[in-house]
């Protein structure tokens, strides 16, 4: 046999070779071709305390196609209890993300850390995440603040420990410290609406803000970005003057009285907020992450939840 008429039989026998192969994968897989492209990675994301924000995130992530679980006090639904160490450990090991949004308890020490922070330390996960407050840094006189600051000054030192205590828990946290929050069913809309609203005679007192949506994506954009402490915040600090009193124009209801302090009758809590007065930075969310408010002020934010109800 010539040496050519070899080659030809070979390359024959090879071409029927890998023919015959790909019609038994293709009867393998009940008449689908073979699929060469990798399969997409499972993302699992467990978080810790399904509350107002945590829960916005998860609906944006199962839409997505990410499989989501939560905890609560109790359990129910797609949600695990918290203190279910069976339930929870065995997501902790399923879980390629995991997110905290539990706040610290009222005489000190962050629970999920206190329960579980050995598991979480020695998990695989690809990315871990804490949501924190710009209340760390307490009172700056209305002065701007980032992240570089000083924490645990102010009245939530339980917040500034346990925020401190997630970054040293692991070196790949992202901490997001958040201002007040607010979108829908929850914002100045809805304290109007009701009657709760309140002017405070404190014109220099100056707030941060944030929507909801806008904490979704920086969490979101935070996955492929470096791990640290993130403020996220809106770009416009205001008085909680100027927030009502939009509110109140958007609704064409008239402004409430300007007020005391003192004599506007508000809770502990809420009169703790005007205790403290700053303006927090977003810059280094903005430089790292690559993330944008879409709701760069209350006024967009506000509107865009006023459009929503209408439509």
């Amino acid at each position: 046999m010539s040496p050519s008429n070899f080659d030809l039989i070979t390359s024959t026998v090879t071409w029927l070779g890998f023919s015959l192969m790909r019609l038994i994968a293709t009867a393998a897989l009940d008449g689908k071709p073979l699929d060469c492209e990798p399969m997409p990675m499972h993302r699992h994301m467990l978080i810790f305390g399904m509350g107002y924000t945590a829960s916005r995130l998860a609906d944006s992530l199962r839409e997505s196609g990410w499989h989501v679980t939560g905890t609560r006090r109790m359990s129910g639904g797609d949600a695990i209890a918290f203190d279910d160490e069976a339930a929870v450990c065995a997501a902790i090991e399923n879980a390629t993300h995991i997110l905290s949004s539990v706040p610290p308890m009222g005489e000190g020490g962050d629970p999920v850390l206190l329960k579980y922070d050995d598991r979480i330390a020695r998990s695989d996960v690809a990315w871990l995440g804490y949501l924190s407050s710009t209340g760390v840094y307490g009172d700056t006189g209305g002065a701007w603040v980032d992240e570089s600051a000083a924490i645990g000054e102010g009245r939530r030192t339980a917040r500034a420990d346990a925020d401190l205590a997630w970054q040293a828990l692991r070196k790949d946290v992202a901490v997001f410290r958040l201002p007040g929050i607010y979108g829908p069913g929850r914002s100045a809309l809805e304290r109007v609406e009701d009657g709760k609203a309140h002017r405070i005679d404190m014109p220099a007192q100056i707030f941060s803000r944030v929507h909801v949506d806008d904490i979704v994506s920086a969490v979101i954009a935070a996955f492929d970005g470096p791990a640290g402490v993130y403020n996220i915040a809106d770009d416009v600090p205001a008085s909680q003057n100027d927030v009502i009193e939009y509110a109140c124009d958007l609704l064409g209801q008239e402004w409430p009285p300007l007020m005391t302090l003192d004599g506007a009758g508000l809770s502990p809590m809420a009169r703790g907020f005007y205790a403290e007065n700053r303006r927090v930075s977003n810059i280094r969310a903005k430089r790292l992450l690559g993330w944008t408010p879409k709701y760069a002020d209350y006024r967009q934010g506000l509107s865009a939840l006023l459009a929503a109800r209408q439509q």
